[in-house]
């Protein structure tokens, strides 16, 4: 009876894990062992444990073929990619807020004219219209910070894959070029 109940809770676990892995790869999460566990809510040893790790290894060499792939084919922007990207995006944020402070400038010159020649009924509909457009160029230029803010995270985190990757090659390096013991 305990026996079965353990082998039932076994199993029960060992699915959980499984279902865990099969939804981090959909999400394209990064697959490792200990992010494995704490997704399915099991200890670490279980994941370890055969008939699991073999799924879990598997799961990683797709991953990292699947992003060296990526890499030799270009479908990943490179760090000096999102750096100019980046350097665009902000000489654009620049551009509109002059823009957006000249068409702000005409504006009041142009109300000041009109102020004096039309009447109130156009004046107010005017004013609603030069609103309307103040409004646009705003959610513009909060659309450019977005896409600015974007672009600068995915270059930092591009920097760190980078200088993640640095520090993985010079310790590949190290290895293979220290003397073998016999």
């Amino acid at each position: 009876m305990l026996r079965e109940a353990r082998k039932r809770d076994s199993l029960t676990k060992r699915s959980r894990v499984l279902a865990a892995l099969d939804e981090m790869k959909a999400k394209g999460e990064e697959i490792t062992f200990l992010s494995v566990a704490r997704a399915a809510g099991v200890s670490n040893w279980l994941v370890y444990a055969e008939g699991v790790r073999e799924h879990i290894e598997a799961a990683r060499k797709s991953q990292a073929s699947a992003t060296a792939r990526d890499r030799k084919t270009g479908s990943t922007a490179s760090a000096a990619s999102l750096a100019i990207d980046l350097e665009l995006n902000r000489a654009e944020l620049r551009k509109l807020r002059e823009e957006r402070d000249r068409l702000k400038a005409a504006v009041q010159r142009g109300l000041g004219q009109q102020v004096q020649q039309a009447p109130v009924a156009e004046l107010v509909a005017r004013i609603q219209e030069l609103t309307t457009q103040l409004q646009q160029r705003d959610s513009e230029l909060t659309a450019a910070r977005a896409e600015a803010d974007t672009l600068r995270a995915e270059l930092e985190d591009a920097q760190d894959s980078l200088g993640g990757l640095r520090a993985s090659l010079k310790q590949m390096m190290r290895d293979q070029n220290a003397p073998t013991v016999h």
